[in-house]
């Protein structure tokens, strides 16, 4: 089953990638979401497996695609998987040029993935040398003590990812007083949570709130990499609420502290992220005449691989490609 969702995940970021990619740096953030999402939907509708979106681009009459509950693939295939999929995290990285935009995918056995609302998450991120180690609601010079000790490092040594937010002043004055490095980002703390697991990119937690469904696809890729998120939703409206309780939700929960498991449960996950704009993690996507070249992280947990894979796409048969390491 993992190797066929693989593949189908695979396919589906690779194309979402590079439909965004043509938009780079033409301030146009909605037009590179809405290309994604097309190119995604294309991929799936060719896929052999029967899906369902539980994390999209929102609701059915707020997305024309990839919308809460929608069926993809062949709905006659043997394999049936939830889906929770972004088709570009970062409009606005994208839309300005900036690093770290990627297309994410992630699936799962049915009831594999958590149906979050489109809400927030207090979230806590670490890799897996501190998995287990930390909560998120330790005092943040304690958890900042304890990712140095883990991790054999001065705390003047560790890097934080914190979203650049109003809401995240006080988070940010923690951090700077415990004595460690901050890199804030406008965008994407999916990106910079999978980040924290991969050794090299020089991540070393990611705190703060965003976004819920980022959050289940950060936990899907977290435990095939073997890192930790811990997380608490941070309701904005009795809207929302209503909305979570709609998907089977305790709203009324007293504050639990959901973790990587509790997000993704499944024991099929796959998760699958193709870079669209350079970054730490991944490299982005590269044109030359005639097609392009896509770099992507493949995860899936029940066979234990991490894999990054380096694809030529050819779109003219008459130019073909001259690879080059």
């Amino acid at each position: 089953m993992e190797n066929l969702i693989g593949v189908e995940a695979v396919a589906a970021t690779e194309a979402g990638a590079i439909a965004a990619a043509r938009l780079m740096g033409r301030g146009d953030r909605n037009g590179a979401d809405r290309a994604a999402v097309e190119a995604m939907r294309r991929a799936m509708e060719d896929s052999d497996m029967s899906g369902t979106i539980v994390i999209g681009e929102g609701e059915r009459d707020e997305a024309p695609m990839l919308y809460i509950g929608e069926k993809v693939g062949n709905p006659d295939a043997a394999t049936e998987v939830d889906i929770a999929v972004d088709p570009l995290e970062g409009t606005n990285l994208v839309a300005t040029g900036s690093p770290n935009a990627t297309a994410v995918l992630a699936a799962a056995e049915p009831g594999g993935l958590m149906h979050a609302p489109d809400t927030y998450l207090r979230k806590l991120i670490v890799g897996p040398m501190v998995a287990g180690h930390v909560h998120i609601d330790d005092p943040v010079d304690q958890t900042i003590r304890t990712i140095a000790e883990r991790l054999g490092r001065n705390v003047w040594d560790i890097t934080v990812v914190i979203l650049d937010r109003p809401r995240h002043e006080q988070l940010i004055s923690d951090v700077r007083a415990a004595g460690a490095r901050i890199k804030l980002i406008s965008d994407g703390d999916l990106t910079a949570g999978i980040s924290v697991a991969v050794s090299g990119t020089g991540v070393h937690a990611v705190m703060g709130t965003g976004g819920a469904p980022e959050g289940v696809l950060t936990a899907a890729a977290l435990k095939c990499l073997g890192g930790e998120i811990q997380a608490t939703f941070a309701w904005r409206s009795d809207e929302e609420k209503e909305r979570a309780r709609g998907m089977g939700l305790d709203v009324d929960d007293g504050g639990r502290v959901y973790r990587t498991n509790d997000l993704a449960s499944g024991e099929n996950v796959v998760f699958s992220a193709t870079g669209v704009t350079d970054g730490e993690l991944l490299r982005g996507v590269r044109f030359f005449g005639g097609g392009a070249r896509t770099h992507s992280l493949l995860t899936a947990y029940q066979r234990g691989t991490v894999r990054f894979i380096d694809t030529v796409h050819t779109f003219d048969d008459r130019r073909p490609p001259r690879v080059r390491l």
